[in-house]
């Protein structure tokens, strides 16, 4: 239990701000008291849910009026330039109602808010009597400029903040202040720091009707319309793909119930043999369920463990599930103590890369024209689901930055923030810069082809035909190549290439091999960038636009690892 035990305790003498890391803890070891009868904002960000949501237990077991609130800022979205797509609306639309459908079971109910926290607290505060504020910890910089802004008001107003993390595996400024200060920017020594904190505390347990008990909004406020429930209509926002992911901690718990029912997959499970084409998520498909907290990531990785327990033997991290959630947190830690890290200007661990604008490019690959059916089938199945396996991100990356259309790493990282649903800060520009070749990858000489690599695990263009209808009647001798098919073949499948389907935007065998030695060049110019997230003293002489055998190199070993291509890389999209 990782909550705060607090009963029959005097008032409070002042206003505090109080942050848990999640462990156990009482009021002497904290230094507070607490009063039992607060009337208390329960603050819903990124914990969309009832398990493992210490804050919403102190804010239950404390208080005799909840108020929980979710803030929809578009302003501030704009200000920050937070980027949300049609997909991620009707995703998140589902988990709040979700969420509110929870509530409401225990007299209770979501206000959803239009607006600035600033403004809305400044006003209810008072206007609900309100003297505790509870929420999570946020990690993103623009949150924590937000959340200070806020503390400040709650301060002025005599109301308590308190506040726990449970976003991630760990409290990542601990981790930090233990590794002196700066963050852990290669695995390696994400591992030590690791070794030394022990297994992430347990989750805290789900929030049920026992605890909802002795809490209740008064009527007027239960029922006032003002707080309704955010629409897609009301955002101007049209979705009509099809779609595989339904938000909400009821569909998200469902869906690892499913998983953990198959032990002997969860035990042998590792991310560099799960299928890129696979029409149906071959990995677990909870990336989106984490990234907005209907999943909490400790309940997750303490349940496997449970697993582990009992069997045999299991794979093990980075490969394992639950060395993608360590890795999750690796981009955290590095996020959090890392200046601009979204960005390449002013960010000490990138390389400062001189990269190309061309937004014909940009446009041509975000809209699936780049006249390769592996690469337009992935960003076709991206637009229509918001979700791709993470050896398909892996391939449109690179395509398009180092691989092929050099362009910069910041464009595809907005394509994604927009079109995924589980588009997360740290992780999408850690994974970009990683792709890139900018920062934490070092195997720059290894670039995925547009085509062996989709052939090699879908010979029959399956995927391509599911994604590209314009390419099903293709043979498959011809459907990673229909350029190379005779006009009669092309005639015949009713797709008439530089008519029906573009030509390939370039040729891969030539650009591949000028961006090559383009970033050799800028590497050997920048040698002391690259050695910040460097895993010792890797060898960077051989060269392969193909892959090639790098057993002989000594590094851990991260969650892609295909003869084809890439030996080394790293994703968290489970």
């Amino acid at each position: 239990m990782i909550f705060l035990q607090l009963r029959r305790t005097r008032k409070i003498s002042g206003p505090r701000n109080v942050a848990f890391c999640g462990t156990e803890m009482t009021n002497k070891e904290v230094g507070m008291e607490v009063q039992e009868q607060h009337n208390t904002i329960h603050w819903f960000r990124k914990g969309l849910r009832f398990h493992d949501n210490p804050s919403l237990l102190h804010a239950l077991r404390t208080s005799r009026h909840v108020y929980p609130v979710y803030i929809l800022d578009l302003d501030f979205m704009k200000d920050f330039k937070i980027r949300c797509g049609a997909n991620q609306w009707r995703f998140m639309i589902q988990c709040l109602e979700d969420l509110d459908e929870r509530l409401r079971k225990y007299g209770l109910r979501l206000f959803v808010v239009r607006g600035s926290a600033e403004t809305f607290f400044r006003e209810q505060f008072r206007r609900w009597n309100i003297t505790q504020l509870t929420h999570d910890v946020e990690t993103e910089h623009y949150h924590r400029f937000r959340d200070a802004a806020v503390r400040k008001i709650a301060t002025d107003a005599g109301v308590e903040v308190v506040n726990y993390v449970a976003h991630t595996l760990y409290n990542i400024d601990k981790i930090i202040e233990y590794n002196g200060g700066t963050a852990p920017l290669t695995y390696r020594k994400f591992q030590k720091v690791l070794r030394d904190f022990g297994a992430p505390p347990q989750a805290s347990e789900m929030a049920t009707a026992e605890h909802f008990a002795n809490c209740s909004l008064p009527p007027e406020d239960l029922h006032d319309e003002k707080y309704d429930m955010v629409t897609l209509e009301e955002l101007g926002v049209k979705c009509e793909n099809p779609f595989k992911f339904v938000g909400g901690e009821t569909e998200g718990l469902r869906r690892v119930e499913k998983h953990l029912q198959n032990q002997g997959w969860i035990t042998q499970f590792e991310k560099p043999k799960t299928a890129p084409t696979s029409l149906l998520p071959s990995t677990t498909g909870l990336s989106p369920y984490f990234s907005v907290g209907c999943l909490s990531v400790r309940y997750f990785y303490h349940r496997l463990n449970n697993i582990y327990a009992k069997a045999k033997d299991h794979s093990l991290p980075p490969v394992s599930l639950q060395g993608q959630l360590l890795w999750r947190e690796f981009f955290y830690v590095a996020a959090a103590q890392t200046p601009n890290f979204v960005v390449m200007a002013g960010n000490p661990i990138c390389l400062q890369i001189p990269w190309y604008e061309n937004k014909e490019h940009l446009r041509r690959w975000r809209h699936a024209e780049t006249g390769f059916p592996w690469i337009d089938a992935i960003m076709s199945q991206l637009q229509q689901e918001g979700w791709i396996h993470h050896l398909a991100r892996h391939a449109v990356a690179c395509f398009l930055t180092r691989g092929d259309l050099w362009i910069s790493w910041e464009e595809g990282q907005k394509v994604f923030e927009e079109l995924l649903l589980d588009a997360d800060y740290s992780v999408n520009a850690g994974n970009w810069m990683w792709l890139s070749g900018s920062a934490f990858y070092h195997q720059y000489t290894r670039i995925f082809c547009p085509v062996r690599f989709g052939k090699r695990t879908d010979p029959n263009g399956t995927f391509i035909r599911a994604y590209l209808p314009v390419l099903k009647d293709f043979p498959a001798q011809y459907i990673y190549e229909p350029w190379k098919a005779p006009l009669k073949v092309q005639e015949a499948a009713g797709c008439i290439v530089g008519r029906d389907y573009p030509f390939p935007m370039v040729d891969h065998e030539i650009v591949s091999q000028q961006n090559l030695e383009l970033m050799r060049e800028i590497r050997e110019q920048q040698r002391q960038i690259t050695l910040l997230t460097l895993e010792g003293r890797e060898d960077e002489s051989s060269t392969s636009t193909d892959g090639g055998d790098s057993r002989k190199r000594k590094r851990p070993v991260h969650p892609a690892n295909d003869d084809e291509i890439i030996k080394v890389v790293v994703t968290t999209a489970l």
